[in-house]
């Protein structure tokens, strides 16, 4: 196994802990156990437990924006596809508790809560540095999925006003998303919440756009 595998089979380790106990009784001795590898190489990976925690919660991060990728990847129109995000981006936060307290900033007592802010590092790794870099918070989320959005779902020779509009429905349904995840929807689910914004946002544009030409 080489040095990327022996990093995720320890931070997948260390995720399995975290989902038995509180993160402060999780213990790096047991995660290099589990892992496979010494407790020394553990150490030597991620310099810390601190260190083990910040880079689960990049990982974290990382995958959760991957899956914000793939439902812009789907079929269909751009009202379908940021559906499809509002969708994910609920779902990926009620299954994984460091997805849901990176999207809020509210941070259970049994998860760490490693500070946004870039930290000190000493690492040779690349990878390690990157998570020791800053973390997105809640509006820095918004706005990468947003920024994502704007770029995959837009036509061709769009014009600046096309995109000023897509811009302001990637935001909505980032935001809509984010409110779904603190509270959760009643009888509609997350899409159809997504769709009726999307679809009344259409409405006004267009009688806006009606009165600017009488």
């Amino acid at each position: 196994m080489g040095q990327a595998g022996v990093r995720e089979s320890l931070l997948s380790a260390a995720y399995t802990a975290l989902a038995r106990r509180p993160w402060t009784a999780v213990r790096m001795v047991e995660v290099a156990a589990v892992a496979g590898v010494s407790r020394q190489s553990l150490y030597d990976e991620f310099g810390s437990k601190w260190g083990l925690a910040r880079a689960l919660v990049r990982r974290e991060v990382d995958a959760h924006l991957a899956g914000v990728d793939r439902a812009l990847a789907t079929q269909g129109d751009a009202s379908e596809r940021l559906a499809t995000v509002g969708e994910w981006t609920v779902s990926s936060a009620w299954r994984n508790p460091l997805v849901h307290a990176m999207l809020t900033g509210c941070w259970s007592e049994g998860l760490p809560a490693p500070t946004l802010a870039a930290v000190p590092s000493s690492s040779a790794s690349p990878v390690q540095r990157r998570a020791e870099g800053p973390l997105p918070s809640p509006a820095d989320f918004v706005a990468l999925v947003r920024d994502r959005a704007v770029t995959v779902p837009s036509a061709p020779g769009a014009s600046t006003a096309d995109m000023a509009g897509l811009a302001r429905s990637c935001e909505l349904v980032a935001r809509l998303a984010l409110s779904c995840v603190t509270a959760p929807p009643g009888g509609c689910g997350v899409t159809d919440l997504v769709r009726n914004a999307l679809h009344r946002q259409a409405d006004t544009g267009r009688r806006r756009a009606l009165v600017g030409d009488l």
